[in-house]
């Protein structure tokens, strides 16, 4: 059994935007703990979470990466996470995993793009946020300034100040004197007593009755009580040099909530798409077994890894497991503890560690473990990720190469749950896609350079979308005589339409058995691939009900294949009547760059069919500009920004809403465009 308890373990995940330090901020921090002897750099490709080859050559991370150490009798799993938006999939999941979120804020460049984003993630799974003001011996910063701007926008409030040129801090939560380069340690040692004591109503009456403040083993309850209602520590840290880095330690392991504590998430028993109980697991080591899966990676060695919080319960090694609502157990053979890129295998796993097991199969992103025959579906809350909506449509060089595409496509989308891959049976193409064209570089890149699976990609592709505009019927009667024994089904359905964004939903409305229940799988097999393959350009249809009311079979002709076929061209036959239309997705796009540029870039967004929503000045002689802009106008976009910005600008975009395309983007999309059933 470990050597530790639950409440001497603290989940810390290292969030914000890309180059902030926060890979070089966890070589400190494991430094400091005396988990390392030496600190790696990332210039030199020897850190402990920066380990995968391609974030060697790219020099940021591209993954998210484990580590933990001990200190202060306190257990500290780290989770480093990437900062640039093309990967925020990675750092999103690990939200899932922590009770803590350090975001950590370069003082170069103040609050930026992922700053902002993971912040709003972050409160939105309830998390306690602490903000660390990394590289504050760098040229040319603005502390004070950039301290302003975080206590506006993020209530932030000091828990050390930098002294000595920035070489040092001083730490205000228990001194109230002391030299800082700027500020009075006294006045923030006051208000921040202040904020943590109205937490605490003896603590309170104490302050303000006796002017007594409260002794450092009595700051622990009200502070994590504080972060847990929003209250916003601010450190300031040099990875580089270690300034603050030790400050830093001694407020994880002391006063950062432990599994006990902080906003635990709410597990849901029931299928995800229909009614559930919310319950909250218990962080109790004698409880039944509780394990949420937030990562999933291919190890060339070790195969598919499975990496997870328990959250309830004691994972030992050699339990049988379930996944989900699987009734097949497995057996835990393995724990490990992930260290960078090595496992070091462990006999158990208490609440709040963060473990892996390998070789499962069976184990999806987002699966929930348990040891229990009886537990219904149990799942967390999805995670809200952003919907990748750059595309390339990918074909191997080599043929006979296809299937091998295929397989390595998806252990990539295993790992990563922003990357999906699509079929367009009506070109037959596979279409890959992520948040930007960096995200899909990498992920060729790491088919040519890990896999060594050549391939050749066209243009980006749009998702676009088809959709009605009213309701139709349609009916199809499929009658195939081939000698012996032939194929006989008839489907009758009409089509309605959905919301916008509802999806699509089918209804078995037959009655009398006209069509057997058996042979209702195979209609709406049908209606799905006719909706798949599109009915007028070719891409998914969506936002509508499809109801079958009525149909034939026959005693001995009646097949599968055959109600299949009838589903499917009833389908399209529905839609053909409903006046189909074809969808463009609109993304929310924000574009950082210098404020001299902004007429150039708002001009230039309105020749894109753009609208501007907003801008805001941000410091650094820098604006916000946002708006909402056709994917389908931004093909060319970050190299234009370029132009307009001397190369100092860069965007990220999200998708906001489909909208109707214009008439003649409309007619260019259907030209040319054959069902597949009219070509046969």
């Amino acid at each position: 059994m470990p050597n530790y308890t639950t409440e001497s373990i603290r989940t810390i995940a290292l969030v914000g935007h890309g180059a902030a330090g926060k890979t070089s901020l966890a070589e400190a921090l494991l430094l400091a703990a005396g988990s390392i002897a030496q600190k790696g750099a990332v210039e030199k490709g020897n850190t402990v979470c920066d380990f995968d080859p391609m974030e060697k050559s790219a020099g940021h991370s591209l993954y998210s990466a484990l580590a933990h150490f001990e200190f202060e009798n306190a257990r500290i799993h780290l989770l480093d996470t990437p900062g640039y938006p093309d990967f925020a999939g990675q750092a999103i999941a690990g939200l899932a995993a922590v009770d803590t979120v350090l975001l950590v804020i370069n003082a170069q460049t103040g609050i930026e793009l992922m700053t902002e984003r993971m912040a709003r993630w972050a409160k939105e799974r309830q998390l306690c946020t602490i903000i660390v003001i990394n590289k504050i011996d760098a040229e040319n910063v603005d502390l004070p300034g950039l301290l302003d701007e975080i206590q506006e926008r993020f209530k932030g409030i000091v828990l050390d100040l930098p002294a000595h040129g920035a070489h040092d801090v001083v730490e205000v939560l228990e001194h109230d004197s002391g030299d800082a380069d700027f500020g009075s340690v006294a006045t923030a040692h006051h208000e921040l007593i202040e904020r943590i004591v109205e937490e605490d109503m003896d603590l309170l009456e104490k302050y303000l009755e006796e002017g007594e403040e409260p002794k450092p083993v009595e700051l622990h309850n009200p502070f994590e009580s504080a972060l847990r209602a929003g209250m916003t520590p601010v450190l300031f840290t040099s990875a580089k040099t270690g300034a603050g880095v030790p400050e830093l330690l001694h407020i994880l392991a002391n006063l950062a909530p432990n599994p006990t504590e902080g906003n635990p998430p709410l597990f849901y028993k029931g299928e995800p798409s229909g009614p559930s109980e919310a319950f909250a697991a218990v962080p109790d080591p004698d409880k039944h077994v509780l394990a949420h899966v937030f990562k999933l990676l291919s190890d060339p060695y070790m195969g598919k890894v499975s990496i997870f919080r328990v959250h309830q319960g004691t994972l030992k090694k050699d339990a049988q497991l379930f996944v989900g609502d699987s009734k097949r157990p497995f057996k835990a053979v393995h724990l490990y503890c992930l260290q960078g890129k090595d496992y070091v295998e462990v006999d158990a796993l208490l609440p709040g560690d963060i473990g892996a097991i390998v070789k499962v199969e069976d184990i999806e992103f987002d699966s929930v473990l348990h040891d229990s025959h009886d537990e219904d579906h149990i799942h967390l809350k999805p995670l809200n990720f952003p919907k990748p909506m750059a595309g390339l449509s990918v074909e191997t060089k080599r043929r006979g190469d296809e299937q091998r595409l295929f397989d390595l496509l998806e252990k990539l989308a295993i790992e990563d749950p922003t990357f999906k891959i699509e079929r367009r049976p009506s070109t037959n193409e596979t279409i890959i896609r992520g948040l930007g064209e960096t995200h899909l570089k990498s992920k060729l890149e790491k088919l040519s350079g890990q896999y060594k699976l050549d391939v050749t990609t066209k243009l980006p592709l749009i998702a676009y979308r088809e959709t009605i505009t009213k309701g139709a019927e349609g009916h199809y009667r499929h009658k195939k005589q081939s000698g012996g024994a032939g194929q006989f089904g008839e489907v009758y359905l009409r089509i309605e339409v959905l919301p916008r964004g509802a999806g699509f939903e089918f209804v078995d409305a037959v009655k009398g058995g006209t069509i057997p229940g058996v042979f209702m799988s195979a209609v709406e097999k049908g209606v799905r691939q006719a909706l798949e393959g599109g009915v007028v350009a070719g891409f998914p249809v969506e936002d509508l009900r499809v109801i079958v009311y009525d149909g034939k079979t026959h005693a001995v002709d009646g097949k599968e294949i055959a109600f299949v076929t009838a589903g499917r061209k009833a389908t399209v036959e529905a839609i053909q009547q409903a006046a189909p239309i074809v969808l463009e997705p609109i993304v929310a796009i924000e574009i950082i760059a210098p404020e001299t540029a902004m007429g150039d870039i708002t001009g230039d967004l309105s020749s894109r069919r753009g609208q501007i929503t907003g801008a805001d000045t941000r410091g650094h002689g820098r604006m916000v500009i946002t708006g909402l802009v056709p994917l389908a106008e931004l093909a060319d976009y970050q190299s234009r920004l370029n132009s307009l910005t001397g190369g100092r600008g860069h965007f990220s975009v999200e998708l906001s809403h489909y909208a109707d395309v214009p008439f003649n983007v409309q007619q260019q999309l259907t030209s040319g465009f054959k069902l597949k059933d009219e070509e046969d």
